[in-house]
């Protein structure tokens, strides 16, 4: 004779997170020129951009590692006595540079804005090896999951199967982590950056027989 199937089911959420200490850095700088002539304003940028990228070269950070994130030319309009006059061309030049050595961070950014980057746009922490963090997210979700379900069945002194007959993966956490903003300003020290640390999530929803 089959056993009877349990028609009774018990659904509880779990949820893990690890801290891990963030070891990379995405750096998004620009260039910007302005310029009467849009010819020009992109002549200008180019070669200041060039100084730039070959200035963060000398640190050794691979070329492989610095992108071009974006390119913008619009026009530029001045507003004289209510009415909309044309006064140049302003050329917006992005690139975003992976840091991979957190200690570099700030002679990146001061090298840049003196061979010419006047936007520091973003700067966000990001961890090299996320999957081995997220496993272990994933096993402390599915532990939280467990003891929830035991203490549901201990407290309403249920009879509740250990071995759960269904598990979702509802979500993967692993966001990035935006640092304070950056003023672009002289200074005689080198502009400090603390490491950060970032949050790896995960959630599952499981159920049990009882």
């Amino acid at each position: 004779m089959e056993p009877v199937t349990s028609l009774h089911t018990l659904t509880v959420t779990g949820n893990g997170k690890v801290i891990a200490q963030a070891n990379a850095v995405l750096l998004q700088m620009a260039v910007i020129t302005k310029e009467n002539d849009v010819t020009e304003a992109q002549q200008e940028n180019a070669t200041i951009m060039n100084r730039v990228i070959q200035s963060i070269l000398s640190l050794n950070i691979p070329r492989e590692n610095i992108q071009t994130a974006a390119y913008t030319v619009s026009p530029i309009y001045d507003y004289i006595e209510g009415k909309q006059v044309f006064s140049g061309f302003e050329v917006t030049n992005t690139i975003s540079v992976k840091i991979t050595d957190i200690n570099q961070v700030g002679a990146v950014i001061d090298t840049a804005v003196k061979n010419g980057a006047n936007r520091i746009s973003s700067l966000q922490f990001s961890i090299e090896n996320p999957d081995f963090y997220y496993q272990q997210a994933l096993s402390l979700a599915l532990q939280n999951a467990q003891l929830k379900a035991r203490t549901i069945a201990d407290t309403m002194q249920l009879s509740l199967n250990p071995q759960p007959i269904e598990i979702l993966e509802e979500s993967n956490g692993i966001p990035p982590v935006p640092y304070k903003s950056i003023t672009l300003a002289e200074q005689s020290v080198s502009t400090p950056i603390e490491q950060g640390q970032i949050t790896i999530s995960a959630t599952v929803r499981v159920t049990f027989n009882y």
